[in-house]
């Protein structure tokens, strides 16, 4: 495995006898991985000849600086957890993915005002902009998004379309703790007693008759609640625990 750090490297990589003509996965992180980053990588070991996994902390994706500063960086443990299923680590920084100090980005103009768009203004215009500037630097054949982010799914796959990129998404399942609890990096910011009641999220959007039955239970159990909201077949839902911000979606 090989890890990049710097576009110059990566690219003499990329464009390597041993990467030419090899399908290639590519799954993108901001790190702190776990189990569900494992899934996606493991997803794209199987399907391809060649992975790659970037990490990037991406700022522009962040409304609240705090939380930025607050997203844990762990870019060694992330290697070693990755390292049984990835061929390279491409772990930029902000100066050379942003070198026009994001004066030129991707906005989407519908689905991104909703939601997530709606609760974290110019979120989504960041994320786009980064998947693109990482589409079009690691070259993929494919790239592996959670369904947990079911939104952010849906518009880069609507990028990929509308901007007629080469690239297969390849959506997958949501990964679960035993108590139903969708693994992200966030829910190691909660107390053991906070996490206890994080079990009742993903339960009260599955068994709620309706939308506005869930945010009464929600807010009845003590969370604070963002949205839930039901669209095409799916409940999508955000909440917090102790300023940590939980987001979930159910099939209905």
């Amino acid at each position: 495995m090989q890890i990049c750090t710097h576009l110059g490297d990566w690219r003499a990589l990329r464009a390597s006898a041993d990467w030419a003509d090899r399908s290639v996965g590519f799954v993108p992180t901001m790190g702190a991985l776990h189990e569900g980053h494992e899934a996606l990588l493991a997803r794209a070991r199987a399907e391809n000849e060649r992975v790659v996994m970037s990490v990037f902390v991406n700022p522009t994706q962040f409304n609240d600086p705090a939380d930025l500063a607050r997203y844990p960086r762990t870019l060694e443990a992330d290697v070693a957890r990755a390292r049984p299923h990835v061929d390279a680590v491409f772990a930029p920084t902000p100066e050379e993915m942003y070198p026009d100090g994001y004066q030129y980005r991707v906005a989407e103009n519908a689905l991104s005002r909703r939601w997530e768009g709606a609760h974290r203004p110019g979120h989504f215009d960041g994320v786009l902009t980064v998947v693109l500037k990482l589409f079009n630097v690691v070259q993929p054949h494919r790239a592996y998004f959670g369904e947990k982010d079911w939104q952010q799914l849906q518009l880069v796959r609507g990028l990929v379309a509308a901007l007629l990129l080469p690239v297969e998404i390849v959506a997958c399942r949501t990964v679960r703790d035993p108590d139903g609890v969708a693994l992200s990096s966030r829910n190691r910011r909660l107390s053991p007693a906070a996490r206890s009641l994080a079990e009742a999220f993903p339960r009260v959007l599955r068994i709620a008759p309706t939308a506005e039955v869930a945010v009464a239970a929600l807010r009845g159990k003590g969370f604070e609640v963002d949205y839930v909201e039901d669209s095409d077949g799916v409940r999508l839902g955000a909440v917090r625990l102790e300023g940590v911000r939980l987001i979930d979606n159910v099939r209905l």
